[in-house]
């Protein structure tokens, strides 16, 4: 995998923000099946924020960077999800400490130090119907994808195509955790809301690349 630039990283967050924003009502509408139906506004609230003051944030490098999207996107999205988003964010950042490039080792050391840190905050495993259903299959990819010296753009669509089969697959499972799992078995045959979110971000990001 060629090294990913600080400008790609931009392009990641600013995507995973803007997308938020977009999707507020569909990310909602997913959510209100099984839930309370708020994920999709406070997703969208605290990312507006981010992208408001897009232009300020310290980018010394692309720990610090990370780590001033963190404290925005914890103190700023409401209920459960600010706390797990800020320390996907935080997690990932840390990892990413006094750098300004990173390689695809580094790329999948974040997220596998997201996924740790959304275990350590919600408690949740692999099989219990939340966003760690998607995000834990699409690292496998990738770190597979930069095993196989692919570029940063076909990683980026493969991880998008893991993520919406993985996103997907979630309708089979019983919700575990958060107000989901209040329904018990009536779960089933949905999918989770935060899972199919990291889809649709997956896939815009996979979508406009930046050219290579």
């Amino acid at each position: 995998m060629t090294t990913s630039s600080f400008d790609q990283v931009e392009y990641v967050v600013r995507t995973i923000a803007q997308t938020a924003v977009d999707n507020e009502k569909e990310f909602g509408d997913l959510d209100a099946v099984v839930g309370d139906g708020d994920f999709g506004y406070s997703l969208a609230r605290g990312f507006e924020i981010v992208l408001h003051d897009w232009d300020s944030y310290d980018r010394s490098d692309i720990g610090t960077f990370l780590k001033k999207i963190a404290v925005v996107i914890t103190s700023r999205i409401g209920g459960t999800s600010g706390p797990i988003w800020g320390t996907a964010f935080l997690r990932a950042g840390a990892k990413a400490a006094g750098k300004t490039e990173l390689s695809g080792a580094d790329v999948v050391e974040m997220l596998r130090a997201a996924a740790d840190g959304i275990h350590a905050r919600g408690k949740a495993v692999l099989g219990e119907k939340t966003l760690l259903d998607a995000l834990i299959p699409a690292t496998d990819t990738i770190e597979e994808a930069v095993a196989q010296g692919k570029s940063s753009s076909e990683i980026a669509r493969a991880a998008a195509d893991t993520t919406l089969q993985a996103a997907e697959a979630t309708k089979q499972l019983e919700a575990k955790r958060g107000r989901a799992s209040y329904t018990g078995e009536r779960s089933i045959g949905s999918v989770d809301a935060g899972a199919m979110a990291l889809a649709v971000i997956s896939e815009k990001i996979a979508q406009n690349w930046p050219t290579e």
